[in-house]
C-alpha cells in the first residue's frame, strides 16, 4: 500500500515535470510558429493579410482642413502690421479610398510597383461649413511673383498686370477654390503661355502619386513595404544629400516585430522628404495593443540642432543664418514657389517664426503627428498626419501690392489633419487572425508551464511528507 502510494506520488511528480518541460519547450516552438505565420502574412503578395489591406485600405481616411482667415489685410498692406488670423474649419474630405493602380510584381527583384490615385470627396456632415464658405487669404500668385521673377524689369511688367487685374496681397476665396484651384485674374493677363490655375493642392483630383516601387519582403522580411524608388529615383534629385533620400515606407506598414527602440522612417510626397517617428507610449486600440510613435520636434529642428535638415535651409536671411527652427523650405520641389511646411500653429517653431502672426495657439495634443503601430505585424492601425502650409512673403519695391511691407512674413495658409483608424470589422478580423491566436498560444504555454510546476511541487511535497512519516 505504502509502495503504491509512493509510486503514485512519484508518477504525479514526473507528470508535472513533463508538463512543465513541455510548456517550456512549447514557448520557443510557439514563438517560432508565430514568427513563421507573421512572416508569411506580412509579405506583399496575393493571398496575404498585408496585400489585401495594402491594395485598398480597409480604413476610412479623412483629411480635415482649417483655413487661416486674415482679419486685418489692409493694415498689413499699408503698415506692415502683424497678421491677425482666425482658423476656420474643419472642412473634411474623404481621401485614399481608391485601390492602387498599375500594380506590377517583379519576382526577380522582389518588388511591387504601383500608382496611388488621388481623389477627394467633400463630407458635409463632418465639416463646419460648405465648400463655398469664403475667407480672406493670401494671394498665392502675387506673393510668389517676386520669388519666381526676381528680375527688376520683369517685376515692373508684372506690377502693371497685378494693378490691371485689381489684385492685392490678400484676396477672398472659397474653400474649394483655395484647396483645389481657381483661375487667377493676374496670371490670366500674362502674355505668354503659363498655367493660370492656382490652388494649394492643384492639381489633385483625377491625378495619381507615383510611380512607387516597394520591396515585397518575399526574400527579406526586414525590407517589406520599404520604398526602393519613387518616380524612378532612389534619391530625390532636388538636393543631393541624406535628408532628401527616400527612407522607409509610406507609413501604412513597417517591417514586423517592431521594438520600442526602433526609429520608424517613412516618406511623404506631400513634403518631398522622408521623416521619422520615435516611440511615445503603449495604447490599447479596440482590444489590440499598439505602440504609439510620434514625430519628434527634432524632425523640424535647425541644422545646428539636427544636421540632417541642412538641405532645408536654403538662405541665411529668413533663417537667421540657419538658426531658426520649426519650418522647412520645400520650394525646390514646388517649382520654385516659396512654400514652407511646419507643424500646425507653428508648434515647436522658434519664436521669430510666429512673432509676426497673431491668433495662433499651438497645442501638442491637437497639432502633433503620430502613428499607432501593431508591433508584431508592423501594421499601422491608426494615424494622424498634421501639417501646415505656409508661404514666404517678402517686400518688393517694384510691386505695389508688396512694397509697403517692412519685414518678411512666413504666412500660414492652412493646416491639415489626415487621419485613419482601423474599422470595427477589420479590428475584429485582426484580433481573430492575429492577436487572438497569439494570445491563445501564449495562454496555453503559460498554463502548461504553471500546471506542470504546481503538480511537480505538490507531489514532491506529499512524497517527502509521506517518506518522513514512514521513517518515524
Amino acid at each position: 500500500m505504502g509502495c503504491d502510494r509512493n509510486c503514485g506520488l512519484i508518477a504525479g511528480a514526473v507528470i508535472g515535470a513533463v508538463l512543465a518541460v513541455f510548456g517550456g519547450i512549447l514557448m520557443p516552438v510557439g514563438d517560432m510558429l508565430i514568427e513563421r505565420t507573421i512572416k508569411k502574412e506580412v509579405v506583399l503578395e496575393e493571398g496575404t493579410i498585408a496585400y489585401q489591406n495594402w491594395v485598398k485600405t480597409g480604413t476610412e481616411v479623412y483629411r480635415q482642413f482649417w483655413i487661416y482667415d486674415v482679419q486685418n489685410p489692409q493694415e498689413v498692406v499699408t503698415n506692415s502690421s502683424k497678421i491677425k488670423v482666425k482658423q476656420r474649419g474643419p472642412y473634411t474630405y474623404r481621401v485614399r479610398y481608391l485601390a492602387k493602380r498599375n500594380i506590377t510584381h517583379d519576382p526577380e527583384n522582389h518588388t511591387v510597383s504601383f500608382l496611388q490615385p488621388n481623389e477627394a470627396i467633400f463630407e458635409p456632415s463632418l465639416s463646419a461649413g460648405t465648400e463655398n464658405d469664403t475667407w480672406t487669404v493670401l494671394n498665392l500668385a502675387v506673393a510668389a511673383a517676386p520669388h519666381l521673377y526676381p528680375n527688376t524689369f520683369v517685376q515692373v511688367v508684372l506690377n502693371s498686370l497685378i494693378k490691371k487685374s485689381k489684385s492685392s496681397m490678400f484676396q477672398k476665396r472659397t474653400v474649394k477654390e483655395l484647396l483645389w484651384g481657381y483661375k487667377d485674374p493676374f496670371l490670366s493677363l500674362v502674355p505668354y503661355p503659363i498655367s493660370t490655375t492656382v490652388g494649394v493642392f492643384f492639381p489633385y483630383n483625377n491625378t495619381a502619386d507615383g510611380v512607387y516601387t516597394v520591396f515585397s519582403g518575399k526574400d527579406n522580411i526586414n525590407q517589406v513595404a520599404i520604398i526602393d524608388t519613387y518616380k524612378g529615383k532612389k534619391n530625390l534629385s532636388y538636393w543631393p544629400s541624406y535628408c532628401d533620400m527616400i527612407n522607409g515606407t509610406d507609413a501604412a506598414s513597417f517591417p514586423p516585430f517592431v521594438e520600442k527602440t526602433r526609429v520608424l522612417r517613412f516618406f511623404s510626397s506631400d513634403i518631398c522628404r522622408s521623416i521619422y517617428a520615435v516611440f511615445g507610449a503603449e495604447i490599447n486600440l479596440k482590444g489590440i495593443p499598439v505602440y504609439r510613435f510620434v514625430l519628434p520636434s527634432m524632425a523640424f529642428a535647425s541644422p545646428l540642432q539636427n544636421p540632417d535638415n541642412h538641405c532645408f535651409c536654403t538662405e541665411t536671411v529668413i533663417s537667421n543664418n540657419c538658426t531658426s527652427y520649426g519650418v522647412l523650405d520645400i520650394g525646390r520641389c514646388k517649382e520654385g514657389k516659396p512654400v514652407y511646411i511646419s507643424l500646425p500653429h507653428f508648434l515647436h517653431s522658434s519664436p521669430d517664426i510666429a512673432e509676426p502672426i497673431e491668433g495662433l495657439n499651438p497645442n501638442e495634443d491637437e497639432h502633433s503627428t503620430y502613428l499607432d503601430v501593431e508591433p508584431i505585424t508592423g501594421f499601422t492601425l491608426r494615424f494622424a498626419k498634421r501639417l501646415q502650409i505656409n508661404i514666404l512673403v517678402k517686400p518688393a519695391k517694384k510691386i505695389e501690392a508688396l512694397k509697403g511691407l517692412k519685414r518678411n512674413y512666413i504666412v500660414p495658409i492652412l493646416w491639415l489633419n489626415e487621419t485613419g483608424t482601423i474599422g470595427d470589422e477589420k479590428a475584429e478580423m485582426f484580433r481573430k487572425r492575429v492577436t487572438g491566436k497569439i494570445n491563445l498560444l501564449g495562454l496555453v504555454e503559460i498554463t502548461l508551464l504553471s500546471v506542470g510546476v504546481v503538480m511537480f511541487v505538490a507531489f514532491m511535497i506529499s512524497y517527502c511528507a509521506c517518506r518522513s512519516k514512514k521513517v518515524k
